[in-house]
């Protein structure tokens, strides 16, 4: 593999394409410039991935440079297995993404070409978040992903297909999902100036995170304990952990489908990305003293999402509970502190991208052929959209975790992982298993089965567009179904340097041992 700066190319080619974008006068020009800008990146990910050695370091393609020297920050940025999934899982998602919102911003009051400019702003980002081996440098970014966003869900939502779809219920919703994330990072920020004192006080002041791996865990416990809290509330937020998850119903709901699913399925896994690299392995005594009430919060969650899931009349506020319940399950697997668990969890964070954005996208598709979110208004689609209904069962089957698709492997895992520490928690989590089969196949039976609906009767099947997006979700359900191998290859090594940092005795080596 050519020697470049990869990673720094990896963000900094999605800004500099949001750049050139706004420039261009012709919208159809600047979506077309905007999707070739994301399969760029998707390129340079790839190569990432082919050049990545799960037998090497820990870290690799890193770079690392002066930014703010009397602070000990620096421009540091490497991969590890855990990273990496996460940026295929990005790079895979945003092109997509940008094809399925294609004609969301013909109508709005900003020229298209901002809309995709946005969305590259928000991938360039999320991948500095993944990289960054800076503490600093990772806060500054995991902040002003919110800028972008904000924009996304407040100027270029509100499209009126349903009772509180409205411009204003769009504002209402970006300003909570604002304020609830400002409040959060502020508390991170306070616990980084924390984290920097205690280290300025063992020597100089640093805020690298490899430094900082030897440093805090010496540090007194009650200090630890108050500076794990500060990143867990921003990372319980981002998330979403019950009950910091109230701005995601309104944000799934208010925004379009493709900027919904950049949140749900990319952008929040930020957060728990944040919980495997930072609050365990940089505060492991403080990790292990809050994992109880964290894995009780996670529990809750689980089936808090599901039960609401059911009783949802609006079909993308379904789909947002659902994606509550399993973020539950992906935090579960982490704080359980077991391979099995957060190799799981990993592997979740990327099935919960493609199964989400699946189902919520072939969601959105027929939303905006009918004009209302609301279950009652549906039925028989089967009969006169096959493909739509076929490619919603697969997405639908995949969220509950069906056998043969990609988020059974990691739900098994996070179980197994959970049960060999805390059965009793395993035991009230599988209850989803249950809920999830009533939600799902209750909310297909409504929609697509039964007779046609009124108003339903020319509804027309998937277009080519639309095809083009999902059916790489489709397969990539199957496969990571049948085979997902390659991934846990990657992610396994990172996940077993994870445990050896936390320093935490891992019952499946106890079980493997006998």
């Amino acid at each position: 593999m050519i020697d470049a700066p990869w990673l720094s190319i990896l963000w900094v080619g999605p800004v500099a394409g949001a750049g050139i974008v706004m420039l261009l006068p012709r919208r159809g020009l600047a979506k077309g410039v905007g999707l070739i800008v994301s399969l760029a990146v998707l390129t340079v990910a790839s190569l990432l991935a082919v050049g990545f050695d799960v037998t090497g370091d820990r870290y690799q393609f890193v770079e690392t440079h002066t930014w703010i020297r009397s602070f000990g920050a620096g421009y540091t940025v490497g991969v590890d297995g855990i990273a990496l999934a996460l940026v295929l899982l990005t790079a895979v998602l945003v092109p997509l993404l940008i094809v399925a919102g294609w004609n969301d911003a013909d109508d709005a009051p900003l020229a298209a070409g901002t809309y995709v400019a946005l969305m590259l702003a928000v991938e360039s980002m999320v991948m500095l978040s993944f990289v960054a081996l800076d503490v600093l440098l990772f806060y500054v970014v995991f902040e002003a992903t919110l800028i972008p966003l904000y924009f996304l869900i407040g100027r270029f939502g509100g499209n009126r297909t349903g009772p509180d779809h409205t411009d204003s219920a769009a504002s209402k919703a970006a300003l909570k999902f604002f304020l609830y994330n400002l409040f959060g990072g502020l508390i991170m920020l306070a616990a980084i100036i924390g984290l920097y004192a205690v280290s300025a006080g063992s020597g100089p002041g640093t805020l690298d995170f490899q430094s900082l791996l030897s440093i805090a865990p010496e540090t007194e416990p009650t200090v630890q304990k108050l500076v794990f809290l500060g990143f867990m509330v921003a990372f319980a937020i981002k998330a979403p952990l019950w009950p910091f998850h109230t701005w995601l119903p309104g944000v799934a709901t208010s925004a379009k489908p493709a900027t919904a699913v950049l949140m749900m399925a990319i952008v929040d896994k930020v957060g728990t990305f944040g919980m495997l690299r930072y609050c365990l392995q940089l505060f492991p005594d403080a990790s292990a003293y809050f994992r109880p009430l964290i894995i009780t919060l996670a529990v809750i969650g689980i089936v808090y999402g599901a039960i609401l899931a059911i009783g949802q009349t609006d079909v993308m506020r379904l789909i947002a509970y659902t994606s509550i319940s399993h973020y539950g399950f992906i935090i579960l697997g982490i704080f359980v502190m077991t391979s099995q668990g957060q190799s799981g969890s990993t592997l979740y964070m990327v099935n919960h991208g493609i199964s989400t954005a699946a189902l919520f996208l072939i969601a959105g598709f027929l939303v905006s052929r009918r004009g209302t979110r609301l279950i009652s208004a549906y039925g028989g689609v089967q009969k006169v959209a096959p493909v739509l209904a076929g490619t919603f069962l697969i997405s639908g089957l995949s969220a509950l975790a069906l056998p043969g698709l990609a988020p059974f492997i990691s739900e098994f895992l996070v179980l197994i992982g959970t049960f060999t520490r805390y059965p009793l928690a395993a035991i009230v989590a599988s209850t989803a298993l249950v809920l999830s089969a009533i939600y799902i196949l209750w909310m297909y039976q409504r929609m697509m089965g039964g007779p046609v609906a009124e108003g339903n009767d020319r509804l027309r099947d998937l277009i080519p567009r639309e095809l083009a997006v999902v059916t790489p979700l489709i397969a990539l359900l199957l496969v990571l179904g049948v085979y997902p191998k390659p991934l846990l290859d990657v992610i396994d090594p990172a996940v077993t340097h994870t445990i050896s940092t936390i320093d935490q005795p891992d019952p499946a080596q106890k079980i493997a041992a006998k």
